[in-house]
């Protein structure tokens, strides 16, 4: 059963950074396409970057495109969201997401930011941007 791992969230001042970092124990994670999605107080949760299994294709949120960036490093088996230039609106509880249709071959190069296309779930971590 793959179990993912979200760190990284915490308080921080407009304009500053943090690096999110999504963790795997057991599994490989480079067999499955990783999302990072987000959601606020009241607002439904949204799908913010993607990741396909291979690295090779990436997708931002609108809002988040110049900011944001997400990785992967498969000798950590862990994959980054990097934020700069974090805004108020930022604030919300950050999940990865694993979806394991890469296990096909046909979807490794492919990633989307639509939650019902994925499988497993992390705990989440808060990032909160305020002065």
């Amino acid at each position: 059963q793959l179990q993912l791992v979200e760190s990284g969230g915490g308080l921080v001042q407009p304009g500053g950074s943090l690096r999110l970092s999504c963790a795997a124990s057991g599994v490989i994670l480079d067999y499955y396409a990783i999302g990072w999605f987000r959601q606020a107080p009241g607002k439904e949760r949204e799908g913010v970057s993607c990741i396909s299994s291979t690295g090779g294709t990436t997708d931002y949120t609108d809002s988040v495109k110049g900011r944001f960036t997400i990785s992967r490093d498969k000798d950590k088996n862990t994959v980054y969201l990097q934020m700069n230039s974090l805004k108020p609106e930022d604030t919300a509880v950050y999940y990865c997401a694993a979806d394991s249709r890469p296990l096909i071959p046909s979807y490794q190069t492919i990633c989307t930011r639509r939650i019902n296309d994925y499988d497993y779930w992390g705990q989440g971590t808060q990032v909160t941007v305020s002065s």
